[in-house]
């Protein structure tokens, strides 16, 4: 039962043994520029925690002259990291087969050092719950800077623990959903890939094309599919094209127009995506856009490309494509990912894109049959993608759900990580 369990300070716990929060943990090294690079060990942010996991892959990575004068701050495989500086309460944990890494000044990890005494699972799960946030919460600005939380505030922190069986039922219960929906982004990131993979072999590699010109069967597509394709290329001002394919401008695949206007003040949250130039930017009651449509930035930040399957408000920071004439919607979201989009910036403080600059660049125009049926394909990707991000956010409500009735007892697990509702008091 809840009223059994123990409450016990991150010090006390040092002190016991069982969990280590000490000076050590404290990422401390600044690197310089110089210092970073393509190899190396990790140096993890803020920003390369997300979702409970560590980005591992697109974190930054120092070499080894930077390593060596590293002496605070080594992580470890299975230890869960905290942001406490700047952006404090992201958390997220190191798996088991994490590659060596160093937190930066933002981070600390916590390392559990009596696995019987404490799960990892479970303390992971913990430290994202609202018991723990509001404790974090209250300890923030306790110095000169706002935004802070020190390791002396941290050891001050309570963590709670029920006896070990029920750490690790609670623990696998989310590290079982956290797992699932990390399953679900991956599929969504590789069916991204080939999506992206099929057009550049069609349309920028014309591997098909080069295959019937060398004699040979096109790999990987139907007899049907190959004939859509002509056999040979011709010259031309961009180079080789096939055979048949005309040299247009942007303006004959799409047209963008800018977004509308919704001050904060206006939205009502709702069923339809609000899409701003970094990306999604919360849900309105209404659209403007009928989808699938595909939104790029017009200011502030440039060079994302958006789709959306379904309607969408485009706010007045991007640009959308009004009228796809020669393009199809997964086609032109494609093509504008190909294209430099933040070479044309035409501000001065702040970064814009004038539509008129981009839309006499010059561009193949393929045969609409070929574009149809990669749109065939793709967009079939793109509704599974819907479909996993769908499942993925609904489990995250389950999850989000369970873990403050788990973490305050109100649900009661086995050992087999099977739960009951307790009944009302």
């Amino acid at each position: 039962m809840s009223s059994e369990w123990q409450r016990a300070k991150v010090a006390q716990l040092q002190s016991e043994g069982a969990l280590l929060v000490e000076d050590g943990n404290h990422g401390e090294y600044r690197p310089r520029s110089d210092e970073f690079g393509s190899r190396g060990m990790a140096f993890i942010r803020a920003a390369d925690m997300d979702s409970g996991r560590v980005l591992f892959d697109t974190a930054e990575k120092i070499n080894e002259v930077a390593v060596a004068r590293i002496r605070k701050g080594i992580g470890c495989p299975g230890d869960v990291l905290l942001s406490h500086k700047g952006t404090v309460g992201k958390v997220a944990i190191a798996p088991l087969n994490a590659p060596p890494f160093v937190c930066s000044p933002q981070t600390t990890f916590w390392r559990v050092r009596d696995s019987d005494r404490i799960d990892r699972s479970y303390l992971f799960a913990y430290l994202r719950s609202q018991e723990f946030r509001e404790q974090l919460a209250a300890r923030k600005g306790e110095t000169d800077m706002a935004d802070y939380v020190s390791l002396t505030a941290q050891r001050e922190l309570v963590v709670l623990l029920p006896d070990i069986q029920t750490q690790r039922a609670i623990g696998h219960i989310v590290a079982a959903l956290d797992d699932r929906i990390a399953l679900l982004r991956e599929t969504n990131a590789t069916l991204e890939t080939i999506a992206e993979a099929l057009f550049k072999s069609w349309f920028v590699d014309f591997d098909p094309v080069r295959a019937k010109a060398e004699g040979r069967d096109p790999v990987g597509i139907d007899a049907e599919t190959a004939a859509l394709f002509p056999g040979g290329f011709v010259e031309t001002e961009l180079g080789l094209v096939p055979i048949g394919w005309e040299v247009g401008r942007l303006e004959d695949l799409l047209v963008l127009q800018r977004g509308f206007d919704l001050p904060n003040a206006n939205r009502v949250p709702g069923a339809y995506p609000i899409i701003a130039a970094s990306g999604p930017a919360g849900t309105h009651v209404s659209p403007m856009v009928k989808g699938p449509g595909v939104v790029t930035g017009r200011s502030g930040v440039l060079g994302r490309v958006y789709f959306e399957i379904d309607d969408f408000w485009p706010l007045n920071t991007t640009l959308w494509i009004k009228d796809f004439r020669g393009a199809t919607p997964c086609y032109a979201y494609e093509l504008l990912k190909t294209i430099d989009l933040h070479s044309f910036n035409a501000g001065s403080a702040v970064p814009t894109l004038n539509r008129n600059h981009v839309h006499g660049l010059k561009q193949l125009v393929p045969n609409r049959a070929c574009v149809e049926k990669y749109e065939a394909i793709a967009m079939t990707l793109h509704e599974r993608m819907r479909a996993n991000a769908a499942h993925s956010e609904s489990l995250a409500e389950i999850r989000d759900a369970l873990l403050p009735r788990l973490i305050s007892g109100r649900i009661e697990v086995s050992k087999s990580s099977r739960v009951s509702e307790e009944s009302p008091q």
